[in-house]
């Protein structure tokens, strides 16, 4: 990451350590990611998620497949002393992924919801496709739409929302074959475009997120649920507010 702003204050890794299992977003896309895992790569060896904060995906990943060597990289210190407390048979690295050299290392390596964070975000594409085994697996999710960009994306410190094509161009210019994608968070986009085209107040805080009443949560959840089962059956939603690519090497 070139910018000076962590997403997110050191104390706030603690919050989202004790948080995430319990948010309708990070379990949905946990449903994603773990769904994409099993029917676009099955079994595998060596698995990195870069930028993997506390390791919440991670432990999804570990209970999937329990006999896999995990690994995890994060550009934060803070997140990482809880992503051991998670995982402690995983290993863990502190690395910016612009400066990774490794080569052929991995069958499988995912960055979810980081690459929009990074200014030289071709540079890190690059690095995670050298680091692939041939015919290693690169799973990816961004926020998608520069139509949804607000106030919420600049205090996430995003440098950009993108567009399909904008990602599966630079995922082929790393050198990988895009093998699917499909947006989620599809049928919450208009609430989702209202929340953000909301003028702001000027004392927007990114934690009020994590404070919503529990039965709207529970809610959005069901509404993601419904929107799985859509992705398995082979719907791939054109429009959402995240966007998912699975690419090969």
């Amino acid at each position: 990451m070139t910018s000076t702003r962590q997403p997110f204050p050191a104390e706030s890794f603690e919050l989202l350590a004790a948080e995430e299992d319990k948010h309708w977003w990070f379990r949905a896309r946990n449903r994603v990611i773990l769904w994409a895992l099993k029917k676009h790569v099955g079994q595998f060896d060596r698995f990195l998620e870069v930028g993997c904060g506390t390791a919440y995906v991670l432990e999804g990943v570990s209970k999937a497949y329990p006999h896999s060597s995990l690994y995890g990289s994060e550009y934060f210190e803070e997140g990482l002393v809880h992503a051991r407390k998670r995982i402690p048979n995983a290993t863990f690295l502190q690395i910016d992924a612009t400066v990774m050299k490794d080569e052929a290392q991995y069958d499988v390596i995912g960055a979810f919801d980081v690459i929009e964070h990074i200014e030289q975000d071709q540079l890190a594409l690059d690095n995670l496709a050298r680091a692939l085994k041939p015919k290693g697996t690169l799973l990816i999710t961004v926020p998608q739409h520069k139509w949804l960009w607000s106030e919420v994306d600049e205090f996430a410190c995003h440098v950009r929302r993108y567009t399909q094509t904008e990602l599966i161009q630079k995922v082929e210019s790393a050198g990988l074959s895009v093998k699917y994608t499909s947006s989620f968070v599809s049928l919450l986009v208009p609430l989702m475009w209202l929340s953000r085209a909301r003028p702001s107040q000027g004392d927007y805080d990114p934690m009020t997120e994590f404070h919503i009443p529990s039965f709207i949560n529970k809610t959005l959840e069901l509404v993601m649920r419904f929107e799985m089962l859509i992705m398995k059956l082979g719907v791939r939603l054109p429009v959402g507010g995240s966007l998912l690519l699975v690419a090969k090497k």
